[in-house]
């Protein structure tokens, strides 16, 4: 094998498939990044750990076509570091040859053979608005559950009819959900899909940018893509194994109904909560009183460190004070994406809902809604 390729090609590409490499590989092959360059003038690079593949297409001169398997994430610190000057890699004996100006290094090729075949992606299943889906997914994976206790509830569940598409997570603390629209192959689209919310991130977060993203969430088939939901942007291609069980049926959590609902400027109602919550422990609950124009923050109690703040605020209906993990709190308001957060409630203990609007006299934005279980305060 031996070709020649632009420094910025070469590292924005092994950057790229080397994201997904595992920390600990539960085989040394599977650190490796996979180079093929073939003699129409392109170069893939590969990688895949059982659960999640990457594979990026980049032209380069190819003078002799081959395929090698070396270390991903040495070579990806490699190219980052190399001079702005074309680079010239060839295999030679057990090594392959890095050359780029006076740089030069010599890497140990892995036994390619050894490499296990990537999947074969399902059919494509349409596609979605890369900047569009890219915030999707931003604002309801913060909702997943970062444990192993219940490995279900670290997904993302995608819903697909028609048009419609709604990606929704929980940690039973907190319940995200985002309505979308994209464009199916078929009208008729009818696709339930549970996808890892941290591949799903970093997926996205990757192939956002692109403008365009096609989704392929295909059924079983013979070509072994049962299980899997591919993705596709230019010539970056990810596939990532499903989470395989029974979502809960959390929909049913959503309020349909409030006693006091509350609009409050987003920036100055986050900035209110990560001030007052500097005087709290980890998981210490910020209280909030909703009355009189404004919303009162308040933490810590007789002889802890104490603050207290308030806002403006429009409230309607009752008084009601409510309480809040301030993490799960900010985490709602930061990904919400308006001017304007509305909170509403039915009661101290009962979920609390939390939506956008651009305005004050904006109509309420529902294609995003983040539910917040409130806390019990002691005594």
């Amino acid at each position: 094998m031996k070709f020649r390729v632009e420094r910025d090609v070469l590292a924005e590409a092994v950057t790229w498939v080397a994201r997904s490499l595992p920390n600990r590989p539960p085989v040394p092959v599977l650190a490796g990044v996979l180079l093929e360059a073939t003699e129409d003038g392109s170069l893939t690079l590969s990688t895949f750990d059982y659960e999640v593949s990457a594979r990026i297409t980049v032209a380069a001169e190819v003078s002799e076509s081959g395929t090698s398997l070396v270390l991903g994430r040495l070579l990806a610190d490699i190219s980052r570091n190399l001079p702005g000057k074309p680079v010239d890699v060839a295999t030679e004996g057990a090594k392959v040859q890095v050359t780029c100006g006076s740089s030069r290094f010599a890497l140990l090729q892995m036994p390619a053979d050894e490499y296990p075949t990537l999947p074969t992606s399902p059919e494509g299943s349409g596609t979605v608005d890369g900047t569009l889906f890219t915030q999707a997914v931003q604002q309801v994976q913060i909702a997943a559950d970062r444990g192993d206790t219940l490995p279900i509830l670290t997904g993302v569940r995608v819903e697909i009819e028609g048009e419609k598409m709604t990606l929704l997570a929980t940690d039973r603390y907190r319940l995200a959900m985002r309505e979308l629209v994209w464009q199916p192959r078929a009208s008729d689209a009818d696709h339930v899909a549970l996808i890892p919310a941290r591949t799903l991130a970093e997926t996205a977060k990757a192939l956002g940018a692109a403008g365009s993203i096609e989704v392929s969430l295909g059924t079983a088939t013979a070509g072994g893509s049962a299980g899997l939901v591919g993705f596709e942007a230019g010539q970056r291609h990810t596939t990532s194994r499903l989470l395989d069980g029974e979502y809960p049926k959390v929909s049913k959590i959503f309020p349909t109904t409030s006693e006091t609902e509350a609009v409050v400027g987003t920036e100055l109602l986050t900035e209110a909560v990560k001030r007052v919550a500097l005087v709290t422990e980890r998981n210490t609950p910020v209280r909030l009183r909703f009355a009189d124009g404004q919303v009162t923050i308040e933490a810590g109690t007789g002889d802890d460190a104490q603050a207290s703040e308030a806002i403006e605020a429009t409230v309607e209906g009752p008084e009601i004070e409510v309480a809040f993990n301030p993490g799960y709190l900010l985490d709602g308001l930061g990904v919400l994406g308006t001017t304007f957060t509305r909170l509403s409630f039915t009661a101290p203990l009962k979920p609390a809902m939390m939506t956008g609007q651009e305005s004050l006299e904006a109509e309420i934005d529902t294609t995003y809604r983040y539910v917040l279980q409130p806390v019990r305060l002691a005594g």
